[in-house]
């Protein structure tokens, strides 16, 4: 009834904070993110933002504006050009030189700056072409090729496009004039345009950003958090990762999905606090009863003694080791009808070791998968070792395939994402979380297909109702958020998944102390690398990454989706289920599936991350 008790009054009071919170005016980042203009010119909204009228939490660094004669103005190393039109479905804009505004209206061009884009955030639309200016030329009436004497400039001036008249015209060009810079235009320009005229039309360029599709269709603003940097979806109550909730009634439907909500919470912890009770009554039983158990079968499993385990191992011979992890030692051993078998003898014999006996018992029984490693049998409880006994699979651990002196080829290394993300996205569909994804327990066997291994810290799935501040996992593999709420869920184990795929593309192993401090957790490096375009740092050297492009195309976008996995936001993060899809896809070939499944994935943990185009553990080693 205590326990009760205390239940209810969190829920009370929880339920007031939501009903306040409820009440209160809509969020000032979703009221100062409303889209803006400069009095002339498209309205600007998110990936952009006009520096004094709207805060800079509304747009993406570098997609900063600034309204001049009414116009909203883009700053680019050394350019400035005036922003005409805005087409956020195309993800373009059309522009023009802001020098041009100062021509003296005679058809005179000012002198124009070198234009300067490309750049990390924005490239050129296919037809733009260059336009290159001579001044001071020896010779006013000197001509090549298509270019044009400027009018209104005294003869002095000759514009010229790029590609314009053969070599020896344009080495005439330049002995004759002084080549002052280049400017950006649209097309060739038409026989007697003035310069001035096809300047002012201006050319599109295109911004590499997600859209903002998704959070804009549920009703919300997009922005982003210059502390984090991560993406948001700036909504009317409060800011969400991805997307608002839609609420068909405002603060009506928020009381009434925390009165339910909060019901339910009360009755999950009600029924956990009896389960608990029930499965401690049952545990404490059936050690007492160990007598009156089936000799033959254990939770669903065969039953071996002892003593044959013991002869199966030549007595938990040292020679015979094939791993040692934190839970427990794996021997090699041979069954009396002949069956090579993996013999896992837990370190303990406590109730924390008794408990990760029976859930790897549970799990492995209950679940039939080709890439699961088999579960023969086990020892007695009340033997003086626990023992897990399971099919022996020869080929040793990825791990040890990855720091071997003989690299693994990329065909084995990209199989062996796919059969790993398939036997994770089939735990996830039985809501079971591995909570220890690594390396060292993905086994290969003969033929290097995947066996994953260890299911000692799994759990079934109890979302946000499991809260354990043991240690979970192992350093270099846990999900950061499990540090700030002690949760795991699926996403822990796509977090984990993702430095897996790190460590196929770059062979380096998860926690290196040996390596420069910031780059100690090869998740951190990774990110890193990745976010700037350096995939190519990352990489072994061994895959044939600078020789063969079809691999190289592959590994980056394995590289990509490992960054999509690696999110410090679990919320970021995709399934396992389009994981594996894109894995699937990018094995056959097809790595623009990464681009066209990216929707605000695409604002990653870097401001550099919006502009990336998306193109076509422990030092130990254990076998289970």
């Amino acid at each position: 009834m205590h326990t009760l008790s205390t239940y209810l009054n969190i829920y009370t009071l929880w339920f007031i904070l939501v009903s306040r919170s409820s009440s209160e005016a809509a969020d000032y980042r979703y009221e100062a993110c409303t889209p803006v203009n400069c009095g002339k010119g498209p309205n600007i909204s998110f990936p952009f933002y006009i520096k004094g009228l709207q805060n800079s939490y509304c747009g993406f660094p570098g997609f900063v504006l600034n309204c001049t004669n009414g116009f909203p103005v883009l700053h680019l190393p050394e350019t400035e050009y005036i922003v005409k039109e805005i087409s956020y479905e195309t993800r373009s804009l059309r522009v023009y030189d802001a020098a041009v505004v100062d021509s003296d209206g005679g058809g005179c061009v000012p002198r124009i700056r070198n234009a300067s884009i490309p750049t990390a955030q924005f490239d050129f639309a296919e037809n733009v072409t260059k336009l290159r200016f001579f001044t001071n030329c020896s010779d006013s009436m000197f001509r090549v090729g298509n270019g044009a004497d400027v009018a209104g400039c005294g003869g002095r001036i000759l514009a010229l496009y790029e590609g314009d008249g053969d070599g020896d015209s344009v080495a005439a060009a330049l002995r004759n004039c002084e080549e002052n810079s280049v400017a950006a235009v649209e097309g060739d320009g038409e026989e007697g345009e003035e310069m001035v005229e096809v300047l002012r039309r201006g050319f599109v360029m295109k911004w590499r950003a997600s859209d903002c599709g998704t959070c804009e269709s549920s009703g919300g603003r997009c922005g982003f958090n210059d502390t984090t940097y991560l993406f948001r979806c700036f909504c009317p109550n409060r800011p969400h990762y991805r997307s608002c909730r839609r609420e068909k009634d405002g603060s009506t439907l928020i009381r009434a999905a925390a009165i339910f909500g909060g019901a339910v919470c009360l009755i999950v912890c009600a029924l956990i606090t009896f389960l608990i009770w029930q499965c401690k009554k049952r545990s404490e039983a059936a050690t007492k009863s160990d007598a009156a158990e089936s000799r033959t079968f254990y939770f669903g499993t065969m039953l071996f003694t002892y003593e044959e385990l013991m002869e199966a191992t030549n007595s938990f011979d040292p020679s015979k080791e094939v791993g040692d992890g934190g839970y427990g030692t794996v021997y090699h051993g041979k069954l009396k009808d002949g069956r090579e078998v993996a013999v896992k003898r837990l370190h303990e014999h406590n109730c924390r070791r008794m408990e990760q006996f029976m859930n790897e018992i549970k799990i492995l029984t209950s679940l039939r998968h080709n890439h699961l490693v088999s579960l023969y049998g086990c020892s007695s409880a009340s033997t003086k070792d626990l023992l897990l006994v399971y099919e022996y699979i020869p080929n040793g651990t990825l791990s040890d395939h990855l720091h071997a002196a003989t690299p693994l080829p990329w065909p084995h290394r990209i199989r062996i994402a796919l059969e790993t993300a398939a036997a994770l996205a089939y735990l996830h569909k039985s809501d079971i979380i591995h909570r220890d994804v690594k390396t060292s327990n993905i086994l290969l066997d003969a033929n290097f297909s995947v066996k994953l291994a260890d299911f000692g810290l799994s759990r079934l799935d109890a979302g946000a109702a499991h809260v354990s501040t043991a240690p979970q996992g192992t350093p270099g593999y846990v999900d950061p958020s499990y540090h700030r709420s002690y949760r795991l869920s699926s996403k822990s184990d796509v977090y984990s998944f993702g430095v897996v795929l790190v460590e196929l593309v770059s062979s380096r192993p998860a926690v290196d102390v040996s390596r420069p401090s910031d780059e100690i957790n090869l998740a951190s490096l990774a990110v890193t690398r990745i976010e700037r375009g350096a995939v190519e740092e990352l990489v072994d050297e061994s895959l044939g990454f600078g020789m063969d492009a079809g691999i190289a195309r592959m590994i980056t976008a394995v590289a990509r989706l490992a960054l999509r996995c690696l999110q410090a936001e679990k919320e970021a993060r995709p399934s396992m289920d389009e994981v594996l899809s894109c894995l699937n896809e990018i094995r056959q070939g097809d790595a623009v599936v990464v681009e066209k499944k990216k929707t605000d994935f695409e604002f990653e943990s870097s401001p550099n991350a919006v502009t990336d185009l998306w193109i076509t553990d422990s030092t130990t080693t254990t076998s289970l």
